[in-house]
């Protein structure tokens, strides 16, 4: 394997970011209302970006798709994201084990009259994935989004591996886990656990994949 030439960092810093989100890609008023709601929560820092949000649409609507799966809801601005981006007749399948949390974004859901496109099930995660499966096959779903308990992702990414057509899109969230997985000294075990996750997709033979430092770090895997 050839030596890679250096590169001119693109990462950007923190009034980049803060231009981009607060001046080019805007929340609605219901949207930024959903995420003033969730930072009134102790742990409310762990909604998505605007950024990532209009990301994650233009990627669900960029392989026309009508099935999503959308692992760790939270307050439900992602979904709400991901569901606009599908057609009328499009779901999205969102797995969760908080109602408290979901229960936010419900509401915001119905006003933004996307409820009838957002399958929420409250159940652990992989049962959810492995219901899906059994009941619908491989190959029937068109795209995932997973942000939920880092140590499981790479479960999480393989049972979606089968879930998601070929020419459908996987995209996982925190890859980058505020630049430590750049720093070989930090051992930390969730930052090398997702170190060594970003390693296994970079080599994946089955997806095309490109890490992108957008939020904290978006990974996408791109089935052929």
């Amino acid at each position: 394997m050839n030596k890679p030439l250096p590169m001119k960092s693109r990462i950007t810093d923190e009034n980049v970011s803060r231009y981009v989100v607060e001046k080019i890609v805007l929340d609605s008023d219901l949207e930024h209302r959903l995420r003033k709601e969730t930072h009134t929560l102790p742990n409310g820092g762990m909604i998505s970006g605007s950024d990532v949000g209009a990301l994650l649409a233009i990627l669900a609507s960029s392989v026309q798709a009508k099935n999503a799966i959308e692992v760790g809801t939270f307050t439900g601005y992602t979904a709400l994201m991901v569901a606009t981006a599908l057609p009328v007749d499009g779901k999205v399948v969102c797995c969760d084990v908080s109602t408290e949390w979901t229960d936010i974004g419900r509401k915001y859901w119905d006003e933004a009259k996307q409820s009838k496109k957002i399958d929420l099930r409250i159940a652990p995660a992989m049962d959810t994935l492995n219901a899906l499966l059994e009941k619908h096959g491989p190959n029937s779903f068109d795209f995932a989004f997973i942000d939920a308990d880092k140590t499981g992702y790479g479960a999480y990414y393989e049972v979606c591996m089968k879930l998601v057509r070929s020419g459908g899109l996987i995209v996982l969230d925190n890859m980058l886990r505020g630049g430590t997985v750049a720093d070989t000294a930090n051992q930390d075990p969730t930052v090398e656990y997702i170190r060594q996750l970003n390693k296994t997709i970079s080599q994946d033979a089955r997806v095309r994949s490109s890490l992108l430092t957008v939020g904290d770090g978006l990974m996408l895997a791109y089935k052929k």
